[in-house]
């Protein structure tokens, strides 16, 4: 009995050693959601869940806002996407916000993903269709204050992905057309003033729930994807050196609320092998096709097939840093790591910042240091507009 338990337990270890190995990055529809719209958290690792608030809030935690300083604002981002291969794909991003009270900010923002131009071909390799893609994903948000230092925030989603135009597929049997989902953010978000080596500091955490929707469909079969439903925890240490400068460091974890693809078995050939059903044949993981939304919830967090040593992996991190003089000029950096086998994305990243009466610009750009990325040699921009500064310059201009 002990020999058959060490034999068993040393089978077991060596299989989840080899699935350690593999690829197995998670994948869902609609990942343009998951792509970091603005300028500031792109300079920063793709980090925005505890920075102070600003107008892209609403993306990273909508539950910022209630602690917005402005009565009201909007920026419009722009980023070009693989534009070292083509100069048709870009994403376009515009977000504003207003005060209700000194408590509770109303938000809204708008994201559109262009993919070009595309040719259909049949299977002679002759063009017959050509459609321009594109996904868009429009939100509303309310955020409060629950307390002097806390505050909760909810976004409400509504997700269009038109990928094919109507396109039939497999000779004509199959009709595609738009994919809809609807989603919501739950988020909170905590901040306090402290003194850190006698410095005036603000200490933020801020937690965000997003994309927690509905499964997406592009064709009339009950074939449906997950919507990359996403945890993101994170923290930021605000200082003020002096008069004029300010520093701030922080770092946030993510990961993915959907199921992580099974280890399926393959026969002598290395093709799938098939049940009595005509179903692939799991040797590890739970099958996606069988799980729920809120079931996804929970059972995402210990579904991998290599077990917690795999669990970990699905982990992404980012690190960051900011620094402002006389609130007027930002310089940002930040890092952000994915394991290899989840997707391998690991890069650099480095902005700028500037604000000038009504109008701040932001700056991004991208250094890989792993696989070739999208937006590498890509320059990203933000336009900010502040309501407050405006109202200042008109009453300033009457005055005179």
């Amino acid at each position: 009995m002990i020999f058959l338990s060490k034999s068993a337990t040393s089978q077991i270890s060596s299989f989840k050693d080899s699935i350690l190995g593999q690829v197995n990055t998670i994948t869902t529809a609609v990942p343009f959601l998951q792509i970091a719209p603005d300028s500031r958290a792109g300079g920063m690792g793709d980090y925005g869940v505890a920075t102070s608030p600003d107008a892209n809030s609403i993306h990273w935690n909508p539950s910022k806002l209630a602690f917005i300083e402005k009565s009201g604002g909007f920026s419009v981002s722009y980023t070009p996407w693989l534009r070292a291969l083509v100069n048709d794909i870009n994403l376009a991003y515009v977000s504003g916000y207003k005060k209700l009270n000194k408590d509770q900010t109303f938000a809204a923002s708008l994201l559109y993903f262009s993919l070009g131009s595309i040719d259909f071909t049949d299977e002679a390799a002759t063009k017959y269709y050509t459609f321009s893609p594109s996904e868009w994903a429009f939100d509303i948000a309310y955020a409060r204050k629950l307390g002097e230092s806390f505050s909760g925030g909810l976004a409400l989603r509504y997700i269009y992905s038109n990928l094919t135009g109507g396109v039939t597929i497999q000779n004509g049997t199959v009709n595609t057309h738009a994919g809809t989902s609807v989603a919501a953010d739950v988020s909170a978000y905590y901040q306090k003033e402290m003194d850190v080596s006698k410095k005036n500091s603000v200490l933020a955490f801020g937690l965000n729930i997003s994309n927690i929707g509905t499964k997406i469909s592009y064709t009339d079969t009950k074939t449906k994807d997950f919507i990359p439903t996403n945890f993101r925890l994170g923290s930021n240490l605000k200082m003020e050196l002096d008069k004029y400068n300010t520093i701030s460091f922080g770092f946030d974890i993510n990961k993915l609320l959907v199921p992580t693809p099974p280890v399926y078995e393959r026969d002598s050939t290395g093709n799938y092998a098939y049940d009595a059903d005509g179903n692939k044949i799991i040797l590890a993981g739970e099958d996606p096709t069988n799980i729920s939304v809120p079931q996804a919830l929970i059972t995402s967090w210990s579904d991998a097939p290599g077990g917690f040593e795999e669990e970990m992996k699905e982990f992404t991190y980012s690190i960051a840093t900011e620094y402002w003089y006389d609130k007027q000029f930002a310089i940002r950096a930040g890092y952000f790591h994915e394991a290899a086998t989840k997707g391998n994305r690991q890069y650099f990243t480095i902005g700028a910042g500037l604000r000038y009466n009504v109008f701040g610009l932001d700056f991004a750009y991208l250094i890989p240091t792993t696989q070739r990325n999208p937006l590498e040699n890509t320059l990203r921009f933000t336009l900010l507009f502040d309501f407050d500064a405006s109202k200042s310059t008109d009453s300033d201009d009457t005055t005179e």
